[in-house]
């Protein structure tokens, strides 16, 4: 942890100070096209006022969510702008496909943001660009220019050539390109989870952590690889722990959060904003309030937790998964239409199964190191 902290210290102090040359490869074996990328996504005087890079949001150290705590959505470059919503984890963004609907299942999978609006990497990039409560860049023109002021033309010339940031445009695809780029690397996608040793059979996971695995995967208690699957993906890449779906799993509106108190332009319906997710992004009803599963890989460190950031413990979204439709003290869905009753709400989990199961899920996180390595 204090590692990662300090690796994301001197990427900005860097940045601020002065750019540094892209290499043809690194120590850490990112491309040249990755260390670009790399370096604009910690690069915090593009935004409008300056002082916020994607890494903001997506620290190293927060397994690339927002390390700020006691926040339940993410603040802007802006003070007092504030997101509607929880930032979540890029780390193995790259694997989630695109927008589709799974025509067996007859259910929507993929799409990135939690309500799946972009379609790729690079089409994700614009949202917190250009967003008014985030980043809050005018324009694309207005990025660019910063960029050319920046001094970053002759890195992006060494990778594009003469064409290197020669228009708003071809800048701009560039400049997704390489982010992209750095977000489909091995820093972003490592599997080096203690699980992932006890896939590979270097070591065993303790008794709990494995009585926790087997709540996890029983269709009678936690059922949760119902949606955190836990097979390998189709390509044999290790388990994502989710199965890109989407679901209504009952979140209550989060009283707590700073979005709700903004007025104006930013959200004009103040504290009866109500999320609809996929909802809105598809323009069908039966599919209000419905998100993303989200891989549970590093979900131990990712905190809060849903889509608004109602809940600030794992502790706590397991009890609320377990007796959402029995307990009272759960206040009611946000969206009340499309709610999941069937895999969720009673689970009847003891204490003890709620406790090996969140010693389970703290396997998922990165950084693991086997004992002798």
């Amino acid at each position: 942890m204090f590692f990662n902290k300090l690796v994301a210290i001197i990427w900005m102090l860097t940045l601020f100070f002065g750019t540094i040359e892209v290499q043809a490869a690194d120590k850490s074996g990112l491309s040249a096209r990755q260390q670009l990328g790399k370096k604009l996504f910690f690069e915090t005087r593009l935004s409008n006022p300056s002082g916020q890079a994607c890494a903001s949001c997506h620290a190293p150290a927060a397994a690339f969510s927002d390390p700020r705590p006691g926040r339940p959505v993410s603040e802007g470059a802006g003070k007092g702008m504030f997101t509607s919503r929880n930032a979540p984890s890029v780390k193995y963004l790259a694997m989630v496909p695109d927008l589709h609907v799974d025509k067996k299942e007859g259910i929507y999978i993929g799409g990135l943001f939690y309500d799946g609006r972009a379609a790729s990497l690079e089409a994700q990039v614009e949202g917190p660009a250009f967003g008014h409560n985030e980043m809050a860049i005018k324009d694309k023109q207005s990025l660019i220019g910063k960029l050319r002021q920046l001094g970053y033309r002759p890195l992006f010339k060494k990778i594009f050539g003469d064409a290197a940031l020669a228009t708003t445009e071809q800048g701009y695809g560039q400049l997704v390109e390489v982010i992209a780029d750095y977000e489909r690397s091995a820093e972003l996608n490592p599997f080096t989870s203690k699980y992932d040793y006890y896939l590979m059979g270097k070591i065993k996971l303790s008794k709990q952590e494995r009585r926790g695995l087997q709540v996890f995967e029983d269709e009678k208690k936690g059922n949760c690889a119902a949606c955190h699957s836990t097979d390998p993906q189709d390509d044999g890449t290790r388990p994502l722990f989710t199965d890109f779906s989407y679901d209504n799993l009952g979140v209550p509106k989060n009283p707590a959060n700073p979005f709700l108190q903004l007025r104006g332009k930013v959200n004009p319906q103040g504290s009866r904003f109500t999320d609809i997710g996929l909802g809105k992004t598809v323009a069908k009803a039966a599919e209000n309030g419905k998100f993303r599963v989200p891989s549970l890989r590093n979900i131990a460190v990712t905190s809060p937790y849903m889509h608004n950031g109602v809940f600030k413990t794992l502790q706590e979204v397991v009890e609320f998964y377990n007796t959402r439709d029995t307990d009272s003290k759960w206040a009611q869905a946000e969206v009340a239409e499309n709610v999941n009753k069937d895999e969720l709400g009673d689970l009847q989990l003891t204490k003890q199964d709620i406790d090996d199961m969140i010693a389970f899920m703290k396997t998922l996180t990165d950084g693991y190191q086997p004992d002798g390595h």
